[in-house]
Formats: C-alpha cells, structure tokens, sequence
C-alpha cells in the first residue's frame, strides 16, 4: 500500500505538469495493472480531435474500474476525483477544438463555393456583373484572410485536420488572388480614358523659318513673327491634370488594392497595375510621335531634321510631364496612398522610361556644336526645362525619384552654358563668315544683314532668358564707342535689368557694321560703297526701331545710325553727280553766257555722261521705297536746278533741237535710278522744227 501511496503522489506531480492525455492514459494503466496497447490511439491516420475523444473515453473506463475496486482509499478517492476534474477539463478543450475545426471548414467551404463559382464563369467578369457581386467576391476573401489568421495561431498536431484545412485555404486564396489581378487589368483596360486633342500629337505650323548657318538670303517676312509661331503653335498656358480612368472605377480598383495588400499579394498587385499603366503610356507615346535616338543619332542628323524633332520635343515635355505624368501620379496616389511609399515607387517604375528617353535627347543636343542656327531651339529648350523645374520637383519630390530630379537639373545647366556660349560667340561667328571676292549685286541689302538683324530682333524674346545665361559672364570691352552707346542707350532709355543682353546685341551690330564696312570696299564705284553702306545701315535702323531692339539700344544709337545714313545719302550725291553738274558749269566766272561751239560740246557730253549714269544706276538697289524716294528727290532737286539753269544760259545760242533731254525728261529719268533693273537710255536725236 505504501508503493501505491508513492505511485498516487507521482501521479498528482505528473497531472501538475499538464502532461498529454494519451501519457496520463498510459500512466493509469501501468498504475493500476490495466494492460492498453497505446498503438490503438495514436494511429497517425486518426484525426487529432478523434483520437483524443477516444483516450478520454478509455481514460474514463479505467477509472470507472478503479472505483469498482474494493481496496479504495481516501486518497484514492483525492486522486480520481483530481483525475475526473482533469479529464473533464480536457473533454471541454477537446470539444471545444471540434466545434472550431467544425465551424472553419464550414466557413471554409462557403468561401470556397464563391470562389469557384466563378471560376467556371471565367468569361464574365466579376465587377461587370454589378456591385453586389464584386462585395460578396470581397467578404469571401476577407473569410479566407481571416480564417487563416486565426487558425495559424491554434497550437495543433500539424499532420492533421489543421495543415489540411491551412492548404485548402491557401490555395484558395491564391486562387482568388489570381482573378482580382484579372479583374485589376480588365477594370484599367475598360475605363481608360483618352486625352482631349489638344494634348495629342504636335503639329507644326507651315509657317514655321529654320535658320541656318550660312547666314543666306530669308524672306522679308518678320522672322520674329515666324519665331512665335515656333514658340507658341500648338501650346496653350493651360494644362490640367485629367482622369486616365474613368473616376467610377477608382473605387473598385481600391477595394481590389485592399484585398490584395491584405493578403501580402501587394507585389502582384504593383506589377500588374504598373504593366497595364505602363501600356497605356506606351501608346500615347505612339500618338505624340515620340522616338526614341541614340546620341551618335542625334548628333548625325540634318539640321532641318533635328530642329523639328527639338520643336517635337519640347511640345512633348510639357505635355508628358505637366498632363499625362502629373495624371498618373494622381491616379497612383488615388489608389495607392494608404499603402505607404508603395505609390511613390510604382509611379517611379512606370515613369522612369519615358524621363530617361526624354532627358537622353536633351543630352544628346547639349553634346552638339555651338553653331548659330541652334541657339533659338537651344532657349527653348532650357526655356521649357526651367519652366517644368517646379513640376519635376512636385513629381519626383521623395528619395525613390532624386535621381530623375537631378538629371534633370543638370540638363538644364548643361543646355543654358551651350545657348550661352553660342550666344556670346555669335559676333565671332559673323566676323569670319565667308566674304566674297565679288560685291554684293547692286548694292541692296546684304543677306548678312537680314540674317544678322532678324537674328538678334528674335533674340528679344528671350531677353529674360539670355540676360539670366549671361548676367554672371564678365564684360570686358575696349571699344570706347561702344561703351558709350552702352552707357547712352542702356541705362537712360532701358531698364539696368537687362544691361548684359543689350551690351552683346550692341557688340554683335558692332561686328556687323565692320564687316559691311569690309564688303562696301569691294566695290570699284565710291558711289555704289556709300549706296551699300545707306541701304544695310538704314535697314538695321528700321529693324532696331519697329521693334524691341529700340529698349536695348536707346534713342542715342537710333539718332546716330540715322545720321550716318544721311551722311552716305550726301556722299552718294557728291560721288556721282559732282563731275556731272560740272559740266553745265562755266570755268570763267565772270562770263555769263556760253559760246555756241561750247554750249553744244556741253550739252553733249552733259548727255553722255547722265546716260551713264542711268545705265548703271538703274541697275543699283534701294529696296526700302521711302529710302529710295528720298534720294531720288533729293538727286533730282541738285540736278534739275543746274540743268535748268544751264538750259536758261545757253537757249539763246542754240537750238532746241541741240538739246538731246528736256527739264522734264531728267526728272523722269532721275526716278528711275536705284530700282535694280539695268536700263539703257536710246533717245533718237530729233530735230524740232
């Protein structure tokens, strides 16, 4: 009795430690005698729960026997009655596990149904079929999610009932997540939304003018207006960020992006909503005829070519970046934002394409030549990049997109030192153009000039631009006269704002004049020099003062430019007619008349001598009217006076009929001077009765 005793206690201290039910079972029986094969409970292909039910049902017989016994103690007695306690305890905990077991794979199974169902449907989509549909997809999937939460905290036999229905959960879930990436990419594809035209492709304007290098002959049409029809076709100050999915679909795609985040299938989401995103971008990339050059590309392609893919280019950035990007960000943040960073690295992904594509452009063009005809489509182009700066900056504002950012930003400088550089070499560029050994015929309006002044008169719309480019460049200049007309011109009639700009423009006009000044020698005829130099200065007057150039150069240099074409006017008249007038003139001063042999050599060579200078000087140019008429005038004021005057002397010594041209035909012929048609006087020598 006393070894019984002993086993009791052991047993009491066994119980303590809550040992498992089938080692308590096996207890009782060594205790008391029973012999059990434990094999018949512990079969692995016994479910958990129904094994327990039957070590508790066996349990419950030994003790049913032991009380039967006829040698029972008190503390027998203790011990079964401990025991009962137990075993009801592990009953209610073992039931309790068949209930939960019970109630998930019932749970489990209705889930399970909504799922499959409409895996049998797989033509008809989900969130087509109507909202009550797509919530009850929903609520099967959230039941699954919970389901494996709670289940996974249970601490139960792992080869049983319990990994079974964790599997069967699993691969339900995965099913389910399956179709939502489905549902996602048929939702996006479905409501997409297009662009209104006018942020479609880029059309450029008939009218557009390409410079070019050779400084050639350009159409009289203002370059400057052209130069606007360049900025600003195709562009309107207004963009607006729009809805690239219809708005009734956001929230479906959020309940979809909730599901699945929830599930840990955050992953698949972000690449199927970035695949499809990615797509749609793609083919408005199409639209907006955007290509994608290599830099050897780039730096290879004709002029003409590469300036319209500039213009293209520069349509393009705003448009991508101002509507179609700042869209998209909007409409990952709509869907994404509740998830953290995720929204900032999903925009980065599908953004990061089409900016490196349009930045490598950019790249390529910075790499390219400082040649003249660049400089307008190089503004532009920084123009365009400094305006987007705060856009960039609000697009890619998290760590995820600094690099973007500072690609960006290096563009731009690199763009602004090229346009700078080009900018302040362009008087280099005019003096060593190529010169003729031949004069310009007729002395018109060299197309260097043209070139030149329709050049810097568009330089004035990128005032503001170049002044910034160039504000921090050191102005060293030992022309004195420039300096004065710098400090004349400049700080009296224009704002000190733009000092830098107007002091180059000054400088490149500067240039120009020296150059002009070297063609005007090619000509053998003093005459033809001053009518060449007349008609290039009095065209860059013209230019300076019909538009902005007036507020860079200042009323100083207006006055002093009209001066100096007022001077060639004078020394025009003096060159050419001077010997003329000469001949109607007496050498004897104190004779008031001419001898009849002299009056008639006179005449004759008077006659000789203006028919030459009709047949060259019809072929001479003045184009502007007004320059031209003024001149004319003034010629046949000085000539016709002396004519009449000589005619006056000498009518008493010869005949009508001995003078070849009357007052009036002087007069008519006087204005046919500097038309640029070479004409021939053949005037038939008649005498008058």
């Amino acid at each position: 009795m006393h070894l019984f005793s002993l086993r009791i206690q052991e047993k009491e201290q066994f119980l303590q430690i809550s040992c498992p039910l089938s080692v308590l079972l096996w207890l009782l029986a060594s205790f008391f005698g029973f012999s059990i094969r434990m094999g018949d409970y512990e079969s692995s292909s016994t479910p958990t729960h129904e094994r327990e039910q039957h070590l508790i049902a066996a349990a419950r017989h030994i003790m049913q026997a032991l009380r039967s016994s006829s040698f029972q103690t008190d503390d027998l007695r203790k011990t079964l009655s401990d025991l009962e306690s137990h075993l009801s305890a592990i009953a209610a905990i073992t039931e309790s596990k068949t209930e939960e077991f019970s109630e998930f794979e019932k749970r489990l199974k209705s889930a399970e149904e909504e799922v499959f169902s409409w895996e049998s449907n797989d033509q008809i989509m989900i969130w087509d079929s109507g909202p009550v549909e797509a919530s009850n997809y929903l609520k099967s999937i959230d039941e699954i999610q919970t389901l494996i939460q709670n289940f996974t905290g249970l601490s139960v036999d792992e080869y049983g009932k319990h990994k079974e229905l964790l599997y069967r959960a699993d691969s339900v879930l995965q099913l389910a997540m399956s179709r939502l990436e489905e549902e996602l990419i048929h939702i996006l594809v479905r409501y997409e939304q297009y662009l209104e035209p006018e942020y479609m492709s880029f059309r450029l304007s008939g009218a557009d003018i390409v410079y070019d290098e050779s400084f050639v002959s350009v159409e009289e049409e203002s370059i400057e207006e052209a130069s606007q029809r360049n900025r600003y076709t195709n562009e309107s100050d207004d963009y607006y960020v729009v809805d690239l999915v219809q708005p009734l679909a956001i929230p479906h795609l959020k309940s979809i992006a909730k599901a699945m985040f929830a599930s840990n299938y955050g992953y698949e989401f972000c690449q199927s909503f970035i695949n499809t995103r990615k797509y749609a971008l793609d083919k408005y990339l199409v639209v907006l005829g955007v290509q994608i050059f290599s830099i050897e590309d780039v730096l290879k392609m004709e002029w003409t070519s590469l300036n319209l893919e500039i213009k293209k280019w520069s349509w393009n950035m705003k448009i991508i970046i101002r509507v179609y990007l700042a869209s998209e960000k909007r409409l990952f943040e709509q869907i994404l934002t509740e998830f953290g960073s995720v929204s900032s690295f999903c925009f980065l992904d599908i953004s990061k394409a089409t900016m490196a594509c349009l930045l490598n452009f950019g790249e390529a063009i910075a790499m390219g030549s400082r040649r003249p005809e660049k400089l307008f489509s190089l503004l532009d182009m920084y123009e365009v990049l400094a305006d987007l700066l705060l856009d960039i900056d609000a697009l890619f504002m998290e760590e995820t997109g600094s690099i973007i950012r500072i690609e960006f930003h290096e563009l731009m400088k690199s763009l602004g030192n090229l346009a700078k550089t080009t900018f302040l070499e362009f008087g280099n560029a005019i003096a060593t153009s190529n010169t003729s050994s031949n004069p310009f015929s007729g002395g018109g309006i060299h197309p260097l000039t043209r070139y030149v002044m329709n050049y810097i008169k568009t330089l004035t719309e990128y005032a503001r631009t170049l002044n910034f480019l160039v504000n921090d460049q050191c102005i060293e200049d030992s022309n004195p006269a420039l300096e004065l007309e710098d400090r004349q011109g400049i700080e009296d009639s224009f704002s000190s704002t733009f000092y830098p700009t107007a002091h180059h423009l000054l400088s490149i006009t500067s240039t120009l004049k020296s150059s002009l000044d070297s063609r005007s020698k090619l000509y053998k005829d003093a005459a033809l020099q001053h009518v060449f130099l007349m008609n290039n200065i009095h065209y860059m007057v013209q230019k300076v003062n019909s538009s902005k150039l007036m507020f860079f150069f200042g009323d100083e240099w207006i006055r002093e430019h009209i001066a100096e074409v007022r001077q060639h006017a004078t020394s025009y008249e003096r060159a050419t007619w001077s010997s003329v007038l000469s001949l109607l003139r007496d050498d004897n001063q104190r004779s008031h008349s001419f001898s009849k042999a002299s009056s008639r050599e006179r005449c004759r060579a008077f006659s000789i001598a203006f028919e030459e200078v009709y047949k060259s000087q019809t072929g001479w140019s003045i184009p502007d009217l007004e320059l031209r008429e003024g001149l004319q005038i003034s010629t046949a004021q000085n000539v016709i006076q002396a004519y009449r005057t000589f005619v006056g002397r000498i009518s008493g010594n010869i005949s009508d009929k001995d003078i070849k041209y009357t007052v009036d035909d002087l007069e008519k012929y006087i204005f046919h001077l500097f038309e640029g048609s070479p004409r021939s006087l053949h005037h038939a020598f008649i005498r008058r009765r």
